[in-house]
């Protein structure tokens, strides 16, 4: 058994290279092989997104606060709200974060192929932020 104490981790700031605005980073737990989950908190000021992305085994997001939007590539832009539950299939190109004027966070779960979780794509335009 390991339990991971909150404050064991310390927050982070996420990279301007797959994010746009304020975006802080929470660890919640990223167990060793053979497991392949991850979670983390994820807390996007006003404006704040993440880069287009794909996860080859797909993604949850857990809303836990505030207004958000999500968009998978050719759909329209979704509102998602505490307590929304999101899944991005494995390879579905997409983004997520806060609203124009609203912070959101959510919890984000996804599952390593090959030790790789996630693949960063450009940035989202703000002409495809605006909802």
């Amino acid at each position: 058994m390991d339990i991971t104490r909150s404050g064991d981790h310390p927050s982070t700031q996420g990279p301007a290279d797959w994010f746009t605005g304020h975006v802080r980073l929470d660890p919640l737990f990223n167990p060793p092989e053979p497991a392949r989950v991850a979670g983390t908190s994820v807390t996007f000021e006003p404006g704040a997104r993440t880069a287009w992305h794909t996860h080859p085994l797909g993604q949850t997001l857990i809303v836990t606060a505030g207004l958000g939007w999500a968009q998978r590539d050719g759909g329209p832009v979704e509102e998602i709200r505490p307590g929304d539950v999101v899944w991005f299939a494995p390879g579905e190109r997409h983004w997520h974060g806060a609203t124009a004027t609203t912070g959101m966070s959510h919890i984000a779960i996804q599952e390593k192929l090959d030790g790789r979780a996630v693949d960063w794509l450009e940035h989202v335009t703000d002409a495809q932020y605006r909802r």
